[in-house]
């Protein structure tokens, strides 16, 4: 096949171009700007398009399709040709699924903990041998490619994101999937830019389960009550396996799984990773995994980067850095940490990043998120905002929305390092959360 990328820079399509040109499809591209590591990992390749900037030109009759990336517009240069010329114009979703569709496909949804259960997943069945395809939105230990795409694998693992599909196609991509096996992890309201509504929000995950193939699996968390209602509800020929936290103890700081085989020590903690990994064990089950081997695996799953990924360890010394943003993600990574460490002082600090998460309108959601916390910090930048086109927020509006005596909050990244920097570097856990990057802040430095 020959396949031109309109925005092959992005996380998730520069890993879906390394996948099909090695696969053995002619592979070419465009966008107007690639950052690394998307820049250094296409050119090794030899697919790094020429120079940055979008030419019509380089679409021509002899492809076989465009694939349309979410960072493209819909009035791309590149996009008009496609269409002018009549070639077949086909959104990320949409492609992942021509290639999965005669194979098992495993689609793992919910607003939180979808790309660590899909993690999980993928680990077990790389240790016991197991070969599939897959898609996963974050770099994974001992994956050298976030996509896997194959003539032979039985079956595709897929994380799906209930966003927007692509510029001109405003469906959930995770309703284009239509999995034979399907997983939710929980809802909690997020992308309030695209979904102003709670009851719209979950309207997209109804829709989900109604896509599942005739006759198909659905694993769900029973411990939501958004999930107990939509999940027990309406089609009678679904398999339906609900889950909820095992068993499980923290005996000098390790967190073992209690089961019928014995301990198992795991390298992961928090009760809503215990959570997930209970869901990724149901999921392993219908794919052939039985309990034990799949506990044997799960033992070594170190996590997915940037969830709870610790970045220093020294004594009672500890950085985690995790993706948490939306409220629900906060608290849940607050408590594991607060768990595990319950001796320690608990630094949490979040950066405001998301459309969302800088609404006036929706502050109101995190009271509560950071209570656990002994010093919670929230950093914003002002320029974010702008850059979001939404209305200033205020210092004042934040504390409110959280709800919190004695939060600290920050516009300055510098003031910012400065406030970090001032804590006694023992008997200290820092939780640095954010989907963003702190505006560049070199946490090591700290």
């Amino acid at each position: 096949m020959r396949l031109h990328f309109i925005a092959i820079g992005g996380s998730a399509m520069h890993n879906l171009a390394l996948a099909l040109h090695r696969k053995g499809d002619i592979v070419t591209g465009s966008d107007d700007e690639i950052f690394e590591p998307s820049k250094s990992r296409l050119m090794k390749e030899g697919i790094l398009p020429p120079e940055e900037g979008w030419y019509p030109g380089r679409i021509h009759q002899g492809l076989d399709a465009v694939i349309l990336g979410m960072h493209a517009k819909a009035d791309n240069p590149e996009l008009i040709r496609a269409k002018e010329l009549g070639i077949t114009v086909f959104s990320y979703p949409e492609y992942l699924y021509e290639q999965s569709k005669e194979k098992t496909r495993v689609v793992i949804g919910g607003s939180h903990g979808k790309t660590t259960i899909t993690a999980m997943i993928l680990h077990v069945l790389k240790a016991l041998g197991i070969d599939c395809d897959y898609m996963v939105g974050a770099q994974l230990e001992g994956f050298d490619v976030m996509v896997k795409l194959t003539e032979k694998a039985p079956c595709m693992i897929i994380e799906g994101d209930e966003y927007l599909t692509s510029p001109i196609d405003p469906r959930p991509k995770f309703h284009l999937y239509r999995p034979d096996i399907a997983l939710l992890s929980g809802v909690a309201w997020d992308h309030i830019n695209v979904f102003p509504t709670f009851d719209h929000y979950v309207e997209q995950f109804t829709e989900f389960i109604r896509l599942i193939s005739p006759g198909g699996t659905l694993v769900f968390c029973d411990q939501d009550p958004v999930l107990q209602k939509i999940c027990r509800d309406g089609r009678n020929d679904l398999r339906r396996f609900p889950y909820g936290i095992p068993e499980y103890s923290i005996e000098n700081g390790v967190t073992r799984l209690i089961t019928p085989y014995g301990k198992y020590p795991l390298q992961l903690f928090g009760r809503h990773n215990l959570l997930n990994l209970n869901g990724a064990r149901l999921v392993c089950l219908q794919l052939g995994v039985s309990d034990r081997p799949f506990y044997e695996a799960i033992q070594t799953f170190g996590g997915a980067s940037k969830r709870l990924e610790m970045l220093v360890n020294e004594g009672t010394f500890t950085i985690y850095k995790d993706f948490a943003h939306a409220p629900s993600k906060v608290k849940a990574t607050i408590n594991a940490v607060r768990e595990q460490y319950p001796e320690r002082t608990l630094v949490a600090c979040l950066e405001l990043h998301t459309y969302s998460s800088l609404s006036e309108s929706f502050l109101s959601h995190y009271a509560g998120a950071m209570d656990e916390a002994d010093v919670a910090i929230v950093y914003f930048n002002p320029h974010a905002v702008q850059l979001k086109r939404l209305p200033p927020v205020t210092p004042q509006q934040i504390s409110a929305g959280f709800d919190l005596p004695g939060l600290e909050v920050f516009s300055d990244s510098e003031k910012l390092k400065k406030r970090l920097s001032e804590f006694p570097k023992e008997e200290v856990v820092y939780l640095m959360m954010s989907s963003g990057n702190f505006d560049g802040m070199d946490l090591w430095e700290i």
